[in-house]
């Protein structure tokens, strides 16, 4: 039985591009997994812990081969907690809205808490990098306001997709596949509908195979 982790970062529930997609494709992955679980992180309710100068701390403690104590452990401890619950998970669906041409602050702050050493990824010998979330795979669904998408004149603007997809292979995600729901807002209602209604067909087909 696998445990699926959604990471959702958009606040605007419902009527959310980026959620309606997610949840077309976690409906079809329980038809097609009826014994796996599927958990879902909140950022627009969830409050994180604050990453401040003795969760900094720890971090540079642990870089350099040590392990934090004191005030910098302490710290530590809110930041394993969110790491741990993103360890549990054997795949991942993170689905957001473009904000500014990146992410949504949330996300932003989530990311900062789990990129951390010694827990999802790891200096070799070597000094090369190598991620400890290897053998998950990921679903980014990603919903953005113009057009974005790679080979469009927009993709110069976009750095939502290419940081999610560095950071999570940074980490050791992978394989990953991408649903774009673009664009919804930039061509107007019909626009948005049809691509609301093709990023759909792909999210279900994509649930059904993860």
């Amino acid at each position: 039985m696998a445990q699926v982790l959604h990471i959702q970062a958009s606040p605007r529930g419902k009527v959310s591009y980026s959620i309606r997609a997610a949840l077309a494709l976690l409906d079809a992955y329980a038809e097609a997994h009826p014994g796996d679980t599927v958990e879902t992180l909140d950022l627009a309710v969830t409050t994180l812990p604050e990453f401040r100068g003795d969760a900094a701390g720890a971090k540079m403690t642990l870089l350099g081969g040590g392990e934090p104590s004191g005030d910098e452990a302490r710290a530590w401890r809110d930041v394993r907690q969110a790491i741990e619950r993103l360890k549990r998970a054997d795949k991942l669906v993170v689905s957001a809205p473009m904000w500014n041409f990146g992410l949504p602050y949330a996300l932003k702050h989530y990311v900062d808490l789990v990129v951390q050493p010694r827990e999802t990824f790891r200096y070799t010998e070597a000094g090369k990098v190598g991620g400890l979330m290897k053998g998950r795979p990921c679903v980014l669904v990603l919903a953005r306001g113009g057009r974005y998408a790679p080979g469009t004149p927009g993709e110069a603007m976009d750095f939502q997709l290419p940081y999610l997809k560095a950071v999570l292979g940074f980490m050791g995600f992978g394989p990953l596949e991408v649903v774009l729901v673009e664009p919804t807002a930039a061509e107007g209602p019909d626009a948005a509908q049809s691509a609301l209604t093709s990023a759909l067909v792909e999210a279900r087909r994509i649930g059904r195979t993860l």
